[in-house]
């Protein structure tokens, strides 16, 4: 098949099944991260932008600005690039070499703070710095990820409805929550055509997103320290929290188990499904949605020597440290 566009490279219609994952239940793992952006963000970035060029909010000389731990920085960087528009991403200590050098080889005009927020993460840092520059300079738009409803549409009208086109009515449904465009797309698809498919949110431990305390972490791609305004929790959600720790050692376990790595906020969304399943009857078919695979992860969530350092509780003397390779 010929694409004219990368960002069109986007394949929905590829699950693995974990077999044996949950005993008695179907596991089938949504793999996100077969795009040249590597992740789901594709979908998030070329919605954002989309959505502004419809609406004929771009004009000659304007420059997006984002935030961003990686994954939407350089999906935004592709689409960008592809366009023609010029962007600055601003991310964080949290993410990762790979990603930053992916950004910054697209052109990318990357900004790094290094100033924690008041609960603990760098989300609000990050923001501020955004308002302060588009503030001061008429040139830049922020496409603003956390209060567009594009990118819950991005997510409502691809991942969910060709999720469901595929596998039909799932009994559960596990879907990671950072921005929560994902989630929100999922909840008012799978409310429309199949309510009876419990939705289930994963979270990190130290995200404030479910209200629980604010509290460093190290994981980028899942939860937040601020909540997002796209995330409504009036709509019919489960939610699931879980501690870095146990994402690490899920990661690290599928990798030896399925062969596959995958991203850290799969790790949590898995360490979720296990725990869904157990109130599942036999027979149930549960999907997971991976955000990304883990290859942006070596490291980090794959590396014995950095997992020693932040989660010396996660480690099992099974992985190989990438350094040492």
């Amino acid at each position: 098949m010929i694409y004219r566009k990368v960002q069109d490279i986007v394949l929905e219609d590829v699950f693995l099944e974990l077999p044996g994952f949950v005993p008695g239940i179907q596991l089938l793992l949504k793999i996100e991260g077969v795009n040249p952006a590597g992740s789901i963000k594709m979908k998030t970035a070329s919605g954002l932008v989309e959505s502004l060029e419809s609406d004929g909010l771009l004009w000659d000389g304007a420059r997006l600005i984002e935030s961003s731990s990686g994954n939407l920085g350089i999906a935004l960087g592709m689409v960008c690039a592809q366009k023609g528009h010029p962007l600055t991403i601003v991310t964080d200590p949290n993410v990762s070499p790979q990603a930053e050098k992916m950004m910054r080889a697209l052109g990318t005009d990357v900004v790094k703070v290094t100033r924690r927020d008041s609960n603990g993460g760098y989300l609000k840092t990050r923001i501020d710095y955004i308002r302060r520059r588009i503030a001061c300079d008429p040139r830049l738009i922020w496409l603003n990820q956390y209060a567009n409803r594009a990118n819950v549409t991005a997510h409502r009208d691809g991942t969910a409805e060709h999720l469901y086109k595929e596998v039909g009515s799932p009994d559960a449904l596990v879907v990671g929550v950072g921005t929560a465009g994902t989630l929100m797309g999922c909840v008012e698809y799978f409310a429309a055509h199949s309510p009876a498919t419990r939705i289930i949110a994963a979270d990190a431990e130290g995200s404030v997103l479910f209200g629980g305390p604010p509290a460093p972490r190290y994981i980028p791609g899942i939860g937040a320290s601020r909540t997002p305004e796209i995330l409504d929790s009036s709509w019919t959600f489960e939610k699931v929290v879980v501690g870095e720790a146990e994402t690490v050692r899920m990661c690290r376990r599928v990798a030896r188990r399925y062969g596959v790595l995958v991203g850290g906020s799969t790790g949590t969304v898995l360490v979720a499904a296990e725990r869904a399943g157990a109130s599942l009857s036999e027979g149930s078919r549960m999907v997971a949605i991976s955000p990304d695979l883990g290859d942006r992860y070596t490291d980090t969530v794959y590396s014995d020597s950095w997992v020693a350092e932040h989660f010396p509780q996660a480690v099992d003397g099974a992985g190989e440290d990438a350094a040492a390779g």
